[in-house]
């Protein structure tokens, strides 16, 4: 399956897409970016005239990259053209290290721990263009086709 193949299947659409694309892919491993637009819905209440995205936006976005396009790739042979996986954040747990202002491109790494019985278990990290980190941690869901 390729890149493009797995950002259609995504079952989110904007304003709630945080790929932009997705540059690497293993069975054991994915790179993939974005890049928050400056009018994105969330930075006009995050902060009153100091805009930065908010940790739970940055945790998604990691979830989508990470998880689901890798989770879509390694269960490619049980996915359909039109077939759109449910999906189950299960459980995170992250640690942000600099804020990612509005027009910044992100750069995320995940690398696969443990895929079983349809739940996946990465290790997360999230660069800016600097390639300086902006977060990282553990999180894990459930691919269900």
């Amino acid at each position: 399956m390729e890149a493009e193949e797995i950002i259609a299947l995504l079952p989110y659409q904007s304003p709630f897409l945080f790929v932009d694309g997705i540059t690497a892919i293993s069975e054991h491993h994915i790179t993939g970016h974005y890049t928050f637009k400056k009018d994105e819905f969330f930075y006009e209440g995050h902060f009153k005239d100091n805009p930065i995205t908010p940790g739970v936006i940055l945790t998604e976005c990691m979830a989508q990259i990470g998880l689901v396009c890798l989770g879509m790739h390694l269960m490619k042979d049980e996915l359909g053209n039109e077939q759109k996986p449910q999906i189950a954040l299960t459980s995170h747990q992250m640690d942000f290290y600099l804020p990612v202002l509005p027009g910044q491109k992100v750069v995320v790494h995940s690398e696969k721990e443990v895929f079983r019985f349809n739940k996946l278990k990465c290790k997360v990290k999230m660069l800016n263009e600097k390639e300086e980190l902006v977060a990282r941690g553990i999180i894990s869901g459930m691919l269900k086709v």
